[in-house]
């Protein structure tokens, strides 16, 4: 018997690039352009994306990547004495090999509820700290870091992100989301928070190209300008300009031509719902519930031998000795039969 195609759910930058991004790089290739995004192509897609977040007066810097944007800005934005809050399954505080405490900074973590924290626990910390007597002698909390959607694939709600943002403001602190996956939120049901009232209610975000359709690169997103200044020289200072800044102001300029970035995640949240589907429906135990492209699942010990034969997907955690709690995580180039060829391969490996 012939063995199925191995099949790849492992993260969502596994492959190259749109296609339409493709196209126009060979199309652009030989054009020869000002370094350092001065370029044509980087002045459309800041246009663009001003007008897609509805901030005509948004600064927009494109950054080479997901770990360089969040170090670079955030400590641009603390003072040497503060930290960030962030909860503690966050990107900043789990996989990025200390970025931010190489910069010298603290992540003040909080408990996570299913990736997310509340305004209530950020204003308990804020009060903790200044009602310590002791407090000179510690780190102060100096902004909030946030991701849409959650390292679990959750969401928070524009009712939630507006409790959030009003208490930063009220406290004066800034307040950061990472949009590694933004598209993937956009595209999803679930959803109600927009790009612009993402702009309105945020210091500072970022959407995400490197996992969002793009070969890599992500755009720093400043909706009321002059937060930091000299930025510009901060990311050459920290290693996070390219030169040929081109290559990312061409493939942003690309994903916000006819609402593609709007569109780009769609694929993804089809393929993680059939996904989805297929672990309840052959008696495989969800983590919890996300809707959004990853989706976590607990796997028996030999149930995750046989999947690990056809499959590649995420070891995210051990749940105890004999479970495992694992991750697919679906993109923009998943297709349905990709999605289907899982969910047959799951119906298969439950009648063994």
């Amino acid at each position: 018997m012939n063995n199925p195609p191995r099949l790849s759910f492992a993260s969502d930058y596994m492959e190259g690039a749109h296609p339409d991004i493709l196209r126009r790089l060979s199309e652009t290739n030989l054009l020869p352009t000002p370094g350092y995004g001065a370029d044509q192509f980087t002045a459309a897609a800041r246009d663009k994306i001003r007008e897609a977040c509805a901030a005509p007066q948004a600064e927009v810097h494109l950054l080479v990547g997901g770990t360089q944007a969040n170090a670079v800005v955030i400590s641009s934005l603390l003072r040497p004495y503060q930290g960030v809050i962030a909860p503690d399954t966050g990107h900043i505080s789990v996989h990025e090999a200390g970025a931010i405490e190489a910069g010298g900074h603290k992540v003040l973590t909080l408990p996570h509820r299913f990736g997310k924290i509340t305004a209530g626990q950020i204003r308990e910390l804020l009060d903790r700290y200044r009602g310590d007597e002791t407090r000179d002698h510690m780190v102060m909390p100096g902004m909030v870091y946030l991701s849409q959607p959650t390292e679990y694939g959750t969401l928070y709600t524009a009712a939630e992100l507006r409790e959030i943002s009003a208490l930063c403001r009220e406290a004066g602190i800034p307040l950061y989301i990472d949009g590694a996956r933004l598209a993937y939120a956009l595209a999803c049901p679930e959803n109600d928070l927009t790009l612009p009232e993402l702009a309105r209610l945020c210091d500072v975000f970022y959407i995400g190209g490197t996992k969002c359709g793009a070969l890599f690169g992500e755009a720093v997103v400043f909706p009321r300008p002059g937060l930091i200044p000299h930025f510009f020289s901060i990311i050459k200072q920290r290693g996070a300009l390219l030169a040929k800044g081109r290559l990312l102001g061409l493939q942003f300029d690309t994903l916000f031509t006819d609402g593609l970035y709007l569109r780009v995640g769609r694929p993804a949240i089809d393929a993680a719902h059939r996904i989805r589907r297929a672990l309840k429906e052959n008696g495989y135990r969800l983590f919890f519930d996300t809707p959004t492209n990853q989706i976590f699942c607990v796997l028996e010990n030999r149930q995750l031998e046989r999947l690990a034969q056809w499959v590649d997907f995420g070891f995210w955690e051990k749940q105890d000795q004999s479970h495992t709690v694992v991750r697919f995580a679906t993109s923009w180039a998943t297709r349905p039969e990709d999605a289907e060829a899982l969910a047959a391969l799951l119906a298969r490996e439950r009648d063994r």
